[in-house]
């Protein structure tokens, strides 16, 4: 350490040191980990094992080496990161599940699309492939530049030329600070025809290059059912989503019986999680027209899923399991890749596929210098020969009795040094007459070269004919075959299918059973006697609802608020069941008012322990989602307390003061949401009972095993808001109309 450093303490703030080095942390992680260059594609672990897999030649042609050997040179020499890093990334490139277009050829066991591990790097081996091949196409022509590695002892590629179009066909994603990148792959062919059609017209839309690229075209194939409008604007602006389908279809059995047979997956869905995904939703019975799921498959995706019933529509189950399963998966789009200028930007298609066109013109210029620079050196070596063979006698003279012969051949002959040095340097047996004109033939051919060479570099325009050369020939190599053909259809829009699960759902009778402690399970049949029925120590029984396991059950909470349960749904077995506010979203303070078979069409009378009620119809209930639905708005300190059907022409309400009030139904409003009119007034009391009733029939009510009637409701009868009376002689006791 330098002695001036030695003791020397400097006072900073905490926040100014934390924001430059988290800054420059956060730099390095978008610019040298995360964001694919937009050139190549390629992020820094990706390039760095393309070209040291060229450096230690393992061409297609190429025997395979073993990947630790692969992995031992990139993190010695290009990155110095873990070795499992390096193998994992290594290992994508060479899955073809994963990679579109695979730069590696792998050999051994690579992992597969169930999600299994690959061996160990020592047991495997790989090899570039042609789609590499053409990444790194003129790499040894000065075509791009290089920088010293890590340790300055080696140098690397800033970017690979890239005459494939790898960032598009094989796509990327990356998480950096603060930012992210998700780009789907493509075909390499329909890349290569929008790349030729904006060359040929500048001025085309994303909606002309779209119809050569009409979307993604991932590895494992599945249907894209995106919107046409919605792709376009992803592509316009460069952030957007595609929704992913699996591919299926109906497999005809004996006896009118039939299964669905999934023989694509959406991409990045791992087959055993899929399938582990299924199995538990069908153990939660959320998958209410699936009897079974089997994995039937080998090299090829081969998934089976039975109906419950014959009379299931496959499009009906197959729409259920779109809505609850990874079978239809949204891939995102976000193409923020880094610019010839490493910045990290956001660009839709025309500008990216624009970026990369100029990198391939910088490339065939660079190249081209490099090869007219190669040729004028040979043609200035041929001249220096051919004046050999002019006066080859006085050559040889001079070879053999001057004491310096460069420098006497240059003044002889008006040489340059480097001709005079291969002069000097030639083999006796290059002196034959057959190889002077074998040079003569050389030069005539390079200086042709020379002339084409010379010309491109002089014409733009031959430069982009010469780039659309090469994207033809990559289209034409990488296009077509088992490789290049489209794998992902593209569906459209599909129709979407309303399933009720409730039609295709097994009707069976079963009872439903609440416990004072809110524990609820359903058991099959009907209850003969509630008092046999057993639960946890201290838990007793609240209320038992009589059901089908088709109907909707309606809870009604202390909170106001009413909860949607399907009485199929519920836990069933002869356990304790399930806490209830597992099942809806109920805090601890609040208890559970009522429970009741939702029936279409009735209207129900809602009211607060402090009086307040309105009527609400049965719709108005209704509440699918697990946080319910607020019904009657309460005020601080106010419960819910009943809720009743509406059946007649008058309501009768009774008070804890025992205080009997009876008037007309017309006069309570009915509303879908609110705090509701005063039903009843109370002074130190609250709503103990209410229940509507038909005039004509009279007021009744229990009283044991009996039931009464009273017809004569003279002094009961009043306005809405009064205070009421005592009840009848013969009312029960505990002030409720059910006794």
């Amino acid at each position: 350490m330098p002695d001036d450093l030695i003791g020397n303490v400097q006072d900073t703030k905490l926040r100014e040191a934390l924001s430059q080095r988290y800054l420059a942390y956060a730099m390095s992680t978008i610019t040298s980990r995360s964001l694919p260059d937009l050139r190549d594609g390629l992020k820094p672990v990706h390039r760095r094992l393309v070209y040291a897999m060229h450096q230690l030649r393992l061409d297609p042609t190429a025997g395979f080496k073993k990947c630790a050997r692969i992995v031992g040179d990139v993190m010695g020499k290009y990155h110095p990161h873990g070795d499992a890093s390096i193998y994992d990334a290594m290992v994508r490139l060479a899955q073809d599940f994963a990679a579109r277009f695979p730069l590696v050829e792998g050999q051994g066991n690579f992992g597969n699309i169930d999600g299994d591990n690959p061996a160990a790097m020592r047991y495997t081996e790989a090899r570039l492939t042609e789609v590499a091949k053409a990444l790194l196409a003129g790499i040894d022509e000065d075509a791009v530049d290089f920088r010293p590695t890590y340790d300055g002892e080696e140098a690397e590629p800033v970017v690979l030329p890239g005459s494939f179009p790898n960032l598009l066909a094989n796509g990327a994603a990356g998480i950096a600070v603060g930012m992210a990148t998700s780009i789907p792959p493509h075909n390499a062919g329909e890349v290569c025809a929008a790349a030729i059609h904006l060359i040929r017209h500048p001025d085309a839309t994303t909606a002309d290059l779209l119809a050569f690229m009409p979307g993604p075209d991932f590895p494992t194939g599945g249907l894209l059912v995106e919107e046409p409008a919605s792709m376009l604007q992803a592509y316009e602006t460069g952030r957007g989503g595609f929704r992913l389908r699996a591919k299926w279809e109906v497999e005809k059995g004996r006896m009118g019986t039939w299964s669905i047979v999934i023989t694509e997956i959406p991409y990045q869905v791992q087959k055993s999680r899929l399938i582990e995904q299924i199995a538990q939703l069908m153990e939660e019975k959320k998958l209410p027209l699936l009897g079974d799921v089997r994995d039937e498959s080998t090299e090829l995706v081969r998934l089976v899923l039975e109906p419950k019933a014959r009379g299931v529509e496959p499009e009906a189950l197959m729409a259920t399991m779109f809505r609850a399963t990874a079978l239809e998966s949204r891939f995102p789009l976000n193409m923020n890749v880094l610019t010839a200028e490493r910045t990290p930007q956001v660009l839709g298609l025309k500008p990216l596929l624009s970026q990369w066109l100029a990198h391939r013109q910088e490339v065939l210029v660079r190249r081209s210098n490099h090869r007219l620079a190669a040729i004028q050196r040979r043609l200035e070596i041929l001249e220096g020969f051919l004046a050999v063979y002019l006066n080859l006698d006085e050559v040889i003279r001079i070879i053999r009795t001057e004491d310096e012969p460069k420098t006497v051949l240059i003044r002889t002959f008006s040489l340059t040094d480097t001709q005079a040095e291969a002069i000097l340097n030639m083999r006796l047996r290059s002196l034959r007459r057959l190889e002077e004109m074998e040079i003569r033939k050389e030069h005539k051919n390079l200086t042709k070269e020379l002339k084409e060479v010379q010309t491109l570099l002089g014409s733009e325009a031959k430069r982009w004919d010469r780039i659309v050369g090469e994207l033809e020939t990559i289209k034409g190599k990488f296009g077509e075959g088992p490789l290049g053909n489209r794998r992902t259809e593209l569906a459209g829009p599909q129709k979407e299918i309303i399933v009720d699960p409730d039609a295709y759902m097994e009707r069976e009778p079963i009872t439903v059973i609440l416990s004072d402690k809110g524990w609820v399970r359903a058991v099959k049949g009907s209850v003969a006697n509630p008092d046999d029925l057993k639960f946890k120590e201290g838990d007793r029984l609240k209320l038992i609802v009589p059901c089908e396991t088709t109907d909707r059950l309606c809870l009604f909470a202390t909170n106001g608020r009413a909860y949607t349960l399907k009485a199929g749904d519920l836990p069933r077995g002869r356990g304790d069941g399930q806490p209830i506010r597992l099942v809806v979203d109920l805090t601890n303070e609040d208890d559970v008012t009522a429970l009741f078979i939702w029936r279409d069409g009735i209207k129900h009378l809602v009211a607060s322990d402090t009086g307040r009620g309105f009527v609400v119809k049965a719709e108005d209930l209704l509440a699918e989602k697990r946080t319910g639905k607020q019904v009657l708005n309460l005020k601080p300190g106010e419960e819910a307390a009943l809720i009743a059907p509406v059946n007649g022409d008058h309501v009768a309400i009774i008070g804890s003061n025992r205080k009997l009030l009876v008037f007309p139904l017309e006069q309570v409003p009915e509303l879908a949401r609110g705090g509701g009119v005063m039903l009843q007034k109370y002074k130190d009391a609250t709503l103990a009972d209410l229940k509507t009733f038909a005039m004509a029939d009279g007021l009744t009510w229990r009283l044991g095993d009996k039931t009464r009637t009273e017809e004569k409701l003279t002094d009961w009868l009043g306005e809405r808001g009064q205070v009421g009376r005592l009840p009848p002689n013969g009312f029960p006791k505990s002030g409720r109309f059910s006794g």
